[in-house]
């Protein structure tokens, strides 16, 4: 076991180096002059001064050359400086990333404790109604747009039945919670601030829902599909001939064998909760990494770019890694 999370981490570490080269060259040699986008027509006509400001930030430099600094930045554990914000870039990604991160999980969680069910009661009741239900709810998530959906939730709860907030994490008027972790469920609930904690709860509904949809019919479907497959294995008929309750059966020797592509599904799904939430949190005003990535990408903001998207490489990198070493545990047979 030892040597397969080793070979791993190993894998990773080089992946990540590669990440960096690919990473750098992206955002340095996309379209758009960034001089333009950040000093505007009129500060941009002045030669000396777009001269010191590309000195500045380095653009007088060779590519190699500002490859070479992006690196020894980056062993040292800086991603550089804003442009945008003239602020630290890995301080700004700790500011706006508990947003996203409060958000994702939730949208996470939503997705396994519907999805896994669901898939598993559609596979045991085939073709009864709530298979049929099942595929309606996948083929929903599945199908419609993020931003589509988020309008269409917002139209219907806040502006028509006003039984849900408006966008934002809490009310307009209200004061977030005293900053622990950055996560307002958790930070209230330390303050014992119980009247932020359900309003940061209530704010949370509507975004994670419309976050969750997609993900929610890819892990039904995927559950439901692993399910029927180990439902036809041998073992299973042998178990049935033995006489063993059927609950038990479900529970006790296909569902462990169902779950390894669910397991798959369900690491990458999260990551990509993580990262791609920028169409939900453009809509519901959620001030996370998907709208400063936005925001970014407008202004040529390369500095801010490179690191954003360096985290997200990590991410995928290091649920990639616990995926693997999932495997290894629900499977032995993997490390042999």
């Amino acid at each position: 076991m030892s040597r397969y999370i080793l070979s791993r981490l190993v894998l990773a570490v080089v992946m990540a180096l590669l990440a960096t080269l690919v990473i750098f060259l992206l955002a340095n040699t996309v379209p758009g002059d960034p001089v333009l986008a950040q000093l505007g027509d009129l500060a941009a006509s002045n030669k000396e001064f777009v001269a010191e400001w590309r000195a500045k930030w380095g653009l007088d430099l060779p590519l190699w050359q500002r490859y070479v600094i992006f690196l020894q930045q980056l062993f040292h554990g800086d991603l550089g400086i804003s442009i945008s914000s003239q602020r630290p870039v890995l301080q700004d990604i700790r500011d706006f990333a508990p947003a996203t991160l409060e958000l994702a999980s939730i949208a996470f969680v939503l997705s396994l404790v519907v999805g896994i069910p669901l898939g598993i009661m559609a596979a045991v009741r085939r073709d009864s109604w709530i298979d049929h239900l099942a595929r309606l709810i996948s083929l929903i998530g599945v199908s419609s747009p993020t931003f589509w959906l988020a309008f269409i939730m917002l139209a219907l709860f806040y502006g028509g039945l006003q039984i849900a907030p408006g966008p934002g994490r809490i009310d307009a008027i209200a004061l977030p919670p005293t900053s622990v972790t950055g996560l307002y469920l958790i930070d209230s609930a330390l303050a014992g601030d119980w009247d932020t904690f359900r309003d940061a709860a209530a704010h949370l509904v509507l975004p994670s829902i419309v976050l969750a949809a997609a993900t929610l019919g890819l892990i039904t479907r995927t559950t439901r599909a692993s399910m029927l497959e180990s439902m036809q294995q041998d073992y299973v008929r042998v178990a049935r001939a033995k006489g063993i309750r059927e609950r038990r059966i479900v529970i006790g020797h296909i569902l462990p064998n169902a779950l390894i592509p669910v397991v798959t599904l369900g690491g990458l799904a999260y990551a990509n909760l993580l990262t791609g939430a920028v169409l939900t949190e453009t809509i519901f005003s959620w001030p996370g990494l998907g709208r400063y990535t936005f925001r970014s990408a407008v202004t040529l903001d390369f500095p801010a770019i490179m690191g954003i998207t360096l985290i997200v490489a990590v991410v995928y990198l290091v649920i990639n890694l616990l995926i693997d070493i999932s495997y290894a545990l629900l499977d032995p047979r993997v490390v042999r």
